[in-house]
């Protein structure tokens, strides 16, 4: 059988393989008849075993021209052999080239999840994609007094140059170095560039920060959730001699039990609390509150419900006594809760840009909330808002009802359903009926229905227009009954 050798450049040379594989497919050569060979200087470079019987090389089978159908497979598969090409194999080559054959000879193979030899190269695959998530998160750079940033690393198969543009991107900023014993690369902050593999000697003495990392990382080392097993499945014994940090480790899991032990019997730890702390029921005032000031202390203090404990204080209206309108939202929000005033937030800009459109001086008319305290949920360090419940509006009904009798408005606004149920005592759509004034509480004030500004910028940006122009139209209304 006549044999024809295909030689690759390096151990990597992922473009030499698909130019020999495109030839030999191009002339027929069948998997049998070809003997992959890498380059002297390869570390799997295999021995001129077949110099004397091959017949000719690869390199002399004309290439495939323009007009000479190319060679298709699969996207997946193109995937699988670039990375199956990098593993550390010595049949690696002939693996996949018979694959190729086989996938052009064979088109059901594309198929077959069970196929041996298609098992074969993805695991091969797989191994190649784990090192390369380990040589990224093993790097080690030491600092070297010219500026420089040198790491020494053992890759366990031909990832280095796979690897080099994510090392370029991450640290584009600084100059560095990655020495293996394959290859090498270098960044000079604007090009990378390749060259041989290096001697173990050739690694950088450790520097100042290397003892500040390993004192991290003894201070982080949390023994009583140690789990060994889980700790070397991710970090494999192979890549201790290369970090650190592995002088380490022994001697903390050989004290872990200990420590551990002190941990439990040195007990609790006294919870930080980042603001006062609340009872649940302060004191409230036996009296009625006989004026707005002693109305703010009395819903201060209020506990009837749960906001209150979780708000930074009650938020009261604000405006003139005998005020023509009174305008009730549903809830102080994140700012107004801070501030202790009612509307100062997005809602509150809102709407002091429609009154300022019709000429309605803020401090004409008297701003409230239905709810006095802001209920919220937190998400990180954010508070986001949260409807009140309907029993949380009732809690602070009575409130709602002390500051109209001590305002003595002679008509009120409700700005929103939660708005609407407190002041008319029933469920509302405000929908339908928004815009017209109702006549049904007892004291005999009108109440006239409309949107609460928070509604109008939670609306989709086109339909903002037509929806705020109805808005201005109901405060238009409003100000013009009175």
């Amino acid at each position: 059988m006549t044999l024809v050798q295909a030689r690759l450049a390096h151990a990597a040379d992922v473009e030499g393989f698909r130019r020999q594989a495109r030839a030999l497919l191009h002339a027929g050569i069948e998997p049998d008849r070809v003997a992959w060979q890498v380059e002297a200087g390869g570390d799997d470079a295999a021995a001129d075993l077949f110099d004397a019987c091959a017949a000719f090389r690869a390199d002399d089978l004309p290439q495939p021209d323009a007009a000479t159908p190319s060679v298709r497979v699969p996207a997946a598969f193109a995937q699988l052999c670039d990375a199956g090409l990098l593993h550390r194999s010595p049949q690696r080559h002939a693996l996949l080239y018979r694959l190729l054959w086989r996938l052009r000879h064979e088109p059901g193979l594309r198929h077959d999840p069970l196929d041996p030899q298609m098992r074969q190269a993805r695991e091969l695959a797989r191994a190649v994609q784990r090192d390369i998530h380990k040589m990224r998160a093993f790097v080690r750079f030491t600092a070297l007094p010219d500026g420089r940033h040198v790491a020494w690393f053992e890759p366990a198969h031909h990832v280095v140059e796979a690897n080099a543009g994510f090392f370029a991107r991450r640290f584009a900023q600084m100059r560095w170095a990655i020495l293996t014993p394959d290859r090498c690369i270098e960044w000079d902050g604007s090009r990378l560039q390749l060259r041989p593999g290096a001697d173990r000697t050739e690694k950088p003495a450790p520097d100042a920060g290397e003892a500040l990392w390993l004192t991290y990382y003894e201070h982080i080392f949390n023994p009583a959730r140690l789990k060994v097993a889980a700790m070397v499945r991710e970090m494999p014994r192979r890549y201790w001699p290369q970090l650190p940090e592995a002088t380490l480790i022994r001697p903390l899991i050989d004290t872990a039990a200990g420590r551990a032990g002190a941990m439990v019997d040195a007990g609790a730890t006294p919870a930080r609390r980042f603001r006062p702390i609340v009872p649940l029921r302060a004191a409230v005032p036996q009296h009625t509150p006989r004026t707005l000031e002693e109305l703010r202390v009395a819903t201060d203090a209020c506990r009837d419900c749960p906001i209150g404990a979780g708000a930074t204080q009650a938020v009261c209206g604000s405006g003139p006594l005998q005020a023509a309108h009174m305008l009730v939202g549903e809830q102080p929000g994140d700012q107004e809760d801070l501030a202790g005033r009612p509307f100062v937030g997005p809602a509150g800009q809102l709407l002091d840009r429609a009154l300022a459109e019709l000429g309605w001086a803020r401090d004409a008319i008297y701003l409230a909330n239905a709810v006095k305290h802001f209920k919220y949920e937190l998400r990180g360090k954010r508070r986001i808002h949260k409807t009140a419940g309907q029993r949380e509006a009732a809690a602070c009904l009575h409130w709602l009802e002390r500051e109209i009798e001590l305002v003595q408005p002679r008509s009120l606004v409700a700005l929103g359903a939660t708005a609407a149920r407190a002041l008319l005592g029933r469920p509302v759509a405000v929908q339908g009926e928004r815009g017209r004034w109702l006549h049904e509480r007892a004291d005999g004030l009108p109440v006239l229905l409309t949107w609460h500004p928070s509604a109008l910028l939670r609306l989709p940006p086109a339909q903002r227009p037509a929806a705020y122009a109805q808005w201005l139209s109901d405060l238009a209304a409003a100000r013009e009954a009175a």
